[in-house]
This record gives structure tokens, sequence and C-alpha cells, in this order.
């Protein structure tokens, strides 16, 4: 059994390394609409992709904009980085203390992107770049030389569907980040289980669509890796744009969505405990509100009712800087709904706990 799995991974490896080596030199080579993006950049990342170099954005082959903020300083890794267009985004993101990581298990892509790394560089002002990149396959990132617990931050963009051993990547990424530490992603998502004929499709998984995964396997595959809760940031239903191909998808639908995942020990569930959170209104363009997942949305100084694991979220991740938490979550009032009144909520907060904050 350990034999076939190894064959094929190995012939999983070789039909993208093809693909994204040999068959697709631009964007404009993909027969399909999925490895796009949906929603236009920030105006901060608009601005950086007017540094990125034409050639790298040309070989740009994502579906989301995986940048979560606060990341000054931080350690970045980016799985599948391709033609390196994340990472010199990342670069000016993370600043000159920053250290960004792309892995890629395309030879001729960590070449090229390798290529790119003293133009921006020069372009960021940098004494010294804060880029690296490393040839490996993500199914196998105990194999990169990369310490344990010494990452703040994984990203990717539409590639881990493209990986056979799944599990293999989210027990990988939980071994790298730090305690605290987030894992933010776009991918490409299917509402139910595909056949394993499109499965073996070589042309169909360098598409981002033979090897999707159903939503719900997402979800268990990364519970079992210790990743508890799972917000969606963002998700949007993907056109395919190729009339053969939609055939044989037949009734399946296809999401493009960004997940936020973090190695924290939380609950699989959103339970009430009595707490909120204060939004400070401090994070760099974003001085009304801040937007956590599509269901929570903290306005600046609004007392928003949490789950304990979003209370855990925040004290415990390098957001905590943004919020004041009230409510010191001794006490179980239920299964969280997300509509608790703030007059019910001030009723049940624990008096000593009331002006706490994160860290308490």
């Amino acid at each position: 059994m350990m034999k076939i799995k190894e064959q094929q991974l190995s012939q999983r490896v070789e039909n993208v390394q093809n693909y994204y080596g040999t068959t697709l030199s631009s964007k404009e080579d993909l027969v399909t609409n999925v490895c796009t993006v949906d929603k236009p950049p920030s105006d901060e990342i608009k601005a950086i992709l007017k540094i990125v170099h034409p050639d790298v954005q040309q070989r740009f082959y994502g579906c989301g904009t995986p940048f979560p903020p606060l990341l000054t300083g931080a350690t970045v890794l980016d799985l599948g980085c391709g033609s390196g267009r994340d990472c010199f985004i990342l670069s000016k993101l993370v600043g000159p203390e920053g250290n960004v990581i792309g892995v890629d298990t395309t030879l001729e892509q960590i070449e090229f992107a390798k290529s790119y790394v003293e133009y921006h560089r020069e372009a960021y002002g940098y004494n010294k770049s804060n880029v690296h990149f490393i040839h490996g396959n993500i199914e196998s990132l105990d194999l990169l030389n990369l310490p344990p617990n010494s990452v703040d931050v994984i990203v990717s963009n539409c590639v881990i569907n493209l990986a056979t051993a799944k599990s293999d990547v989210l027990q990988g990424m939980a071994q790298l980040l730090k305690p605290g530490g987030e894992i933010y992603f776009a991918d490409i998502f299917s509402d139910r289980r595909l056949s394993q004929e499109l499965k073996n499709d070589p042309l169909l998984i360098g598409e981002c669509i033979g090897d999707v995964l159903y939503y719900g396997d997402f979800v268990r595959i990364a519970r079992d890796a210790g990743f508890r809760d799972i917000r969606i940031v963002a998700s949007h239903l993907k056109t395919i744009c190729n009339k053969s191909i939609e055939e044989k998808l037949g009734n399946a639908r296809l999401y493009s969505m960004t997940l936020r995942l973090f190695k924290i020990e939380l609950e699989d569930s959103c339970e009430d405990y009595g707490q909120a959170a204060i939004y400070k209104g401090n994070l760099p363009g974003a001085p009304t509100h801040f937007m956590f997942d599509q269901e929570q949305v903290f306005e600046t100084g609004k007392v928003v009712p949490i789950c304990r694991n979003t209370a855990d979220i925040i004290c415990k991740s390098r957001y905590h800087s943004l919020f004041s938490v009230v409510g010191g979550g001794r006490t179980h009032y239920g299964v969280f709904n997300g509509k608790t009144t703030l007059s019910k909520f001030a009723a049940s907060v624990d008096p000593i706990y009331a002006l706490s904050s994160c860290g308490c």
C-alpha cells in the first residue's frame, strides 16, 4: 500500500511539474477560468503590484489574495509559490526585518522566481533580500530543513488542491507553525466529492479542478491535523468557461474560498462563555471596522459578543493588540448563536473581568 501511495505521489508531482513547467508559459494558456482571482485586491496590494515585475505577474495562476494583516517582521511561508508573485508581495508586507520562504515542486518555476530576487530587492530599497526559494514538495515539508515551530504565517494560493496527500500538507503546516500562528490560504473546493475519473485527469488536475476537495472532507482533514475551527474569509462560485469540462463536472459546483486556521487549542464548535470583543480601530487601513471572517465583522469601539474560540484566537495570536476582550470565560452559557443581545451579554459578564483585555 505504501509503495502504491509513493507511486501515485510521484506521478502527480510529475504531472504538475509538466503542466506548470512546460504546458503553461503564462496565465493565457489556462483553458478554464478556475485559476483566476474573483475579487480585486486591496489598494495596498494594488500599489505593491505596480512594483512587482510584469513577467512575474504574467505567470501567476492563483485564485485569491491570501495576504492577512499585521505581517511586519513576520516569517511567512508560501506553499506552491510558483513564479514568486505572492512572495514578492509578501516581501514588501513583512518589511526588511521579515522573512519570506517560497516552496514549489516545479524546478522551472523556482529558477524563474530566483532570477527576480535581486530585482525586487532593489525595487524595495532593501540592503539584502528577505526572500528565498526552495525546490521541494509541499506534501513532505519535513524534508525542507525548516525548523519546527518557526513560521508565523503560512499562505498558499490555489495549490493544496494539486496535492495527492492533502492530510500530509496540513500535518506539515501544523509542525512548522509557531504556537498562535496562522494559515491563511485561498483554494478551490467542491460542493460534493468528484469522481475518480476526474481525479485522474492530468488536464483537470492542472486546472485546479480534478482533485479539489469536497469542503466537508477538508474540514475533517484540518481537524485531524489539529485545526479545529476553520474560518471562511471569502467564498465565490467559480465559472469554468469551458463547455466540455463543464459537462464532465455535471451538477458539481466549484468555489474559490479563502480560509484562516490557527495553531491554537480550540473547541470544534462555537460555545458561549459570556465574552465580547471591542475592536480598537488601530489596524492600518481599517479605522472603522475589521473583518475577521464572513460572519464576524467588528466595528470600532462596539462591544461584539464572541464565542470562546474567537476570544482565544484574538488573545493568543498576533491580533491581540487590536482588541480588548471582555469577560473571563469561566461560565458556559450553551451554544454560541452569534445573536446575543448587548443587554443579555452585559448581565452575564463576570464583573471581575468586565474590563479585562487580552493576556489577562
